[in-house]
């Protein structure tokens, strides 16, 4: 079987896996729809003079995004490399012409697709509930495709090293929850510490990128730039590239062969 051929049944298997999880299908579209309802409904956000959830509600659409680019990958690559080992299935995928990279863009396969359809429908659940106006520009694609990559890869690494299910839900959710708020997600950077370093977070770059072109004003986006003459959504879309392809790469090779 050639190699596209592997990667395609690796996908169609861990797609059906995917859906017989009923729990986890419905929570993956349920999870983000009431973030979207707690802050866009209920908290009401709207254009103020500072302070927390006072930005215009366009502001808050990387937030909502990340969400599912965030925590869906991290949660289910990771627990799904931890069922492997408990099971020994990597030691049978040894024996198999799959190699690791081959599984691991499997998954990620998946993910994208999953969450690419979880995320169009976050983005017309923001307009209906929170009346925002939002640019559908097609750089949203790429960065949904590139943030659920790079945490897959994310999630590999700490299915890989963690030693227990219970383990990859325990990291998955210390690592997930304070880089949601401090990844200028929902949180501005005008209201975090300046010794704060965001550029360390990879959903920064996601977070910028999506709100250059889903938030601000078409004018905005042809003069904003940054040094080097690329345009901020361009900048940040190359920064989340590169880290995509190394978490990709780490998370690959840090996937046991045998257990």
């Amino acid at each position: 079987m050639s190699r596209a051929g592997r990667i395609r049944s690796e996908t169609v298997a861990a797609g059906k896996a995917f859906l017989r999880r009923r729990t986890a299908v419905f929570f993956t579209f349920f999870f983000p729809a009431i973030i979207i309802l707690i802050f866009g409904a209920l908290v009401n956000t709207a254009g103020g003079t500072g302070g927390l959830f006072t930005e215009p509600p366009g502001y808050y659409v990387p937030g909502y995004l990340a969400v599912v680019v965030l925590f869906t990958p991290l949660s289910r690559v990771g627990s799904e490399v931890a069922r492997h080992r408990e099971d020994n299935r990597f030691e049978k995928l040894a024996t198999t012409p799959l190699r690791r990279w081959e599984w691991l863009a499997a998954q990620t396969l998946v993910n994208v697709g999953i969450i690419g359809v979880a995320a169009a429908g976050i983005l017309l659940l923001v307009v209906a509930v929170t009346g925002a106006s939002i640019v559908f520009s097609p750089l949203l694609v790429p960065f949904v495709v590139l943030g659920v990559a790079l945490f897959c890869g994310l999630g590999a690494i700490l299915g890989s090293l963690s030693d227990s299910s219970d383990g990859v839900i325990a990291a998955s959710n210390g690592i997930a929850l304070p880089l949601l708020f401090l990844s200028e997600t929902f949180v501005p950077q005008s209201l975090l510490p300046e010794w704060l370093p965001l550029w360390v977070s990879p959903l920064t770059y996601f977070s910028r990128g999506v709100r250059a072109v889903a938030y601000e004003p078409p004018d905005t986006l042809a003069t904003s730039q940054v040094p080097g003459g690329l345009g901020v959504a361009e900048s940040n879309l190359l920064v989340l590239a590169a880290l995509t392809l190394a978490f990709f790469v780490v998370g690959a090779v840090t996937l046991p062969r045998t257990d």
